[in-house]
């Protein structure tokens, strides 16, 4: 028997819980220069309990082919991805009026 979504009470294959997430979230991208001068792109406002996290890092590490962590809820990439990140999170579902690029 498959799991049940604790939220909306579906099967887990069925669930929709984070489709509608990834609706009503407000997400910024920005770069940013830390340490040594190193570029660093920082994505905010992704909700950790609704949105699988891990599973996002880690298709932006694969795409962009850099190192990155997750950090109180927020992403951080190695590299300036800034204009790559929106296309992707497009792709993956995300809606283009809730992403802003700084």
């Amino acid at each position: 028997m498959s799991e049940i979504c604790s939220i909306c009470g579906l099967p887990k294959d069925l669930c929709v819980c984070e489709s509608i997430a990834k609706e009503n979230l407000r997400i910024v991208i920005k770069s940013e220069k830390r340490k040594f001068g190193k570029a660093y792109t920082v994505i905010e406002g992704i909700d950790q309990k609704q949105i699988d996290m891990k599973d996002l890092l880690k298709t932006f590490k694969n795409t962009f082919a850099c190192g990155g962590t997750i950090k109180n809820g927020i992403v951080e990439l190695q590299g300036n991805h800034r204009n790559r990140v929106k296309p992707l999170l497009l792709k993956l579902g995300f809606s283009e009026d809730t992403i802003d690029v700084k």
